[in-house]
């Protein structure tokens, strides 16, 4: 299908296109790698009259570690994080995430602050984020402001963006030693949305008990949302396979995933249920817990 008429502009730089944002109001949207976006407006879920490209705008695209957090750019390419050698070597779970998002082609265009912006809980970053408890930058034309991660995703396809900030940066808190973290995906095929997944994030003591816990699933309900009660299950527990069973099970439990092709309410809840001990397993391993 051919998406609804728009007006295009291409800003030169982030105050360009607020302006644009703050112009036009709920008739923009932001378009970055477009890979979620056009879709929709192709398919007719979703309408705009203006669209603010800010693909161009240059200082927007970086992955660097500096003052306590790894910062990536809004605008950065799935494929920049898979290149990364700080990714590759500090943040595991990200190389995981970046690797089972669509395919190569999609993944030179898409960006990770689009994967977030769009808020879509079928998306894989934002479990991601949530388990590694990352902050959100937003810019608009009262400057900068900082979102958690736990309040940013507000509902389905919303998130706590205003329709005139720009999702700018993505900040995480670099993990203590003895940390690893590991994201697992099931899906159809190659390039699906996940039928379920599972990001954990785990810091572990000199005891070799859990000290710091993050689990969230994928497409395992309206608005993605970290596993509160298994990451309590956790804290404080030695690490062993029974106190690992028993948080993956109230993480599915928790779970409210939608019944369609990729399978029943039942299935999702089990694969659910078998991705959170896996990950937190290789977590585990990654973490040199054992």
């Amino acid at each position: 299908m051919i998406p609804p008429v728009f007006d295009y502009h291409a800003p030169a730089s982030v105050a360009d296109a607020i302006a644009l944002l703050s112009r036009f109001g709920d008739s923009a949207k932001v378009i970055s790698g477009g890979q979620s976006l056009l879709p929709l407006l192709k398919l007719r879920l979703g309408t705009a009259e203006h669209l603010v490209d800010i693909g161009r705008i240059p200082g927007l695209e970086y992955v660097r570690e500096e003052g306590g957090y790894l910062r990536i750019g809004g605008r950065t390419r799935e494929a920049a994080l898979e290149r990364s050698e700080i990714v590759r070597t500090r943040f595991p779970i990200l190389l995981d995430t970046a690797r089972v998002i669509a395919d190569p082609l999609v993944r030179n265009r898409a960006t990770v602050g689009g994967n977030l912006a769009h808020g879509d809980p079928a998306n894989d970053h934002p479990a991601t984020m949530l388990a590694l408890r990352a902050i959100v930058v937003a810019q608009g034309p009262n400057g900068e402001r900082t979102i958690p991660i736990d309040r940013f995703f507000t509902g389905l396809f919303a998130t706590a963006l205003a329709a005139d900030e720009i999702l700018t940066e993505i900040r995480i808190p670099v993990p203590p030693g003895r940390s690893g973290g590991a994201y697992l995906k099931l899906e159809r095929k190659v390039g699906d949305y996940a039928t379920a997944a599972a990001a954990a994030q785990v810091t572990l003591d000199g005891a070799g008990t859990f000290a710091q816990v993050g689990i969230a699933l994928t497409n395992a309900g309206p608005v993605p949302a970290r596993a509160s009660a298994a990451e309590d299950a956790l804290i404080g527990k030695r690490v062993n396979d029974a106190a690992i069973a028993e948080a993956a099970r109230r993480a599915a439990e928790a779970a409210s995933p939608t019944a369609d092709r990729r399978g029943s309410v039942e299935y999702k809840r089990e694969m659910a249920r078998v991705l959170a001990a896996r990950a937190l397993k290789k977590a585990v391993e990654r973490a040199g817990g054992r």
